[in-house]
């Protein structure tokens, strides 16, 4: 199998193993309650998001592509882009009984976001250069807004009982309004909102 990866794909393992590593800082933050380490956390999706970048320039530029390549992008993203950014969402307060439904629909768009453009990138290609025009719906690396979002609540300890906007109960459950930014998220990833790709 290690033969038939490519330079670009070691990149996209660069970039799942970070969002992987996220989630671990998370959940040890979770477990121990020490921001000592938590910050590389946050570092991490930005080093996810510059491997992203590479691999992508990398296979254009050499034009090799793998078999695996499409597929293990997808892979990668969903973990650095989508379950990575909802756990730290999760760490930081989000932990009411909605706030899980909605940080678990922000990842199942994302995932739907992926496939679409897996099974429709052909038809959305253009037929001299075989490259895809644009995106359906934003792509889930847009979700690094939030983490820097969420950076700078982290900074201001702006978190747990102190997140931004506050915390309602909604019948049987609790509601961090700031989860609504997951959901618009989620929402304009599986829109049909065109957007040029460069």
């Amino acid at each position: 199998m290690l033969r038939s990866y490519t330079v670009a794909d070691l990149f996209t393992l660069g970039n799942a193993s970070s969002g992987t590593i996220a989630i671990f800082l998370c959940l040890n933050y979770i477990a121990e309650g020490r921001n000592r380490f938590f910050w590389i956390a946050f570092v991490l999706h930005f080093v996810a998001l510059v491997c992203d970048v590479i691999d992508g320039y990398w296979a254009r530029r050499s034009r090799r592509r793998s078999m695996l390549g499409a597929d293990l992008d997808s892979l990668a993203d969903i973990v650095s882009f989508g379950v990575a950014p909802a756990v730290l969402g999760f760490t930081l307060g989000m932990r009411g009984g909605w706030d899980m439904l909605i940080l678990a629909y922000f990842v199942v768009c994302g995932i739907s976001r992926l496939a679409r453009f897996n099974v429709t990138a052909v038809a959305l290609s253009d037929s001299t250069t075989g490259k895809v025009k644009y995106f359906e719906g934003t792509p889930i690396p847009t979700s690094i807004l939030i983490v820097l979002l969420l950076g700078v609540a982290f900074s201001q300890q702006a978190i747990e009982n102190d997140l931004w906007l506050g915390v309602l109960r909604l019948g049987p459950a609790m509601l961090h309004p700031l989860t609504f930014l997951y959901a618009a998220s989620g929402t304009a990833m599986i829109s049909t909102f065109r957007i040029p790709k460069p």
